[in-house]
């Protein structure tokens, strides 16, 4: 698998589509335990804010937020992707669903760590 500087992503149907780039390859690919994450089941690797650029299809994006309403979680309206979210860990972060990284195979990248987002940082005293 060859990670580029810049790479594509999208969704299943095309209608979005994002330019991340990736200096340092896939940093920090893991699986959330939270129960978002848990329910969709993707590999999601770290990206700067700056280094996410919507080419097509920003309209097509829909929000999901819940429980702090500070993560925010996109997906494409169309086929109902997960496409990227904005971290609640670290809000200078995107999130981004491997799987939608054209000519990456996330079943290459096992195993992956696991995050314990049921013991969120930010919910500890």
């Amino acid at each position: 698998m060859e990670m580029k500087p810049v790479h594509q992503a999208s969704c299943h149907c095309g209608a979005v589509v994002l330019e991340l780039k990736m200096p340092n390859g896939l940093e920090d690919p893991r699986r959330c335990s939270c129960s978002m994450c848990r329910k969709r089941g993707a590999i999601a690797a770290s990206v700067l804010l700056e280094n996410l650029k919507i080419v097509k299809g920003e309209d097509n994006l829909t929000l999901y937020q819940f429980n702090t309403m500070t993560a925010k979680h996109y997906f494409c309206k169309t086929c109902g992707i997960y496409t990227h979210h904005q971290r609640r860990s670290n809000p200078h972060q995107f999130a981004i669903n491997v799987a939608c990284l054209e000519g990456v195979n996330p079943y290459e990248l096992e195993p992956v760590k696991i995050y314990d987002g049921i013991h969120h940082p930010s919910d500890q005293n």
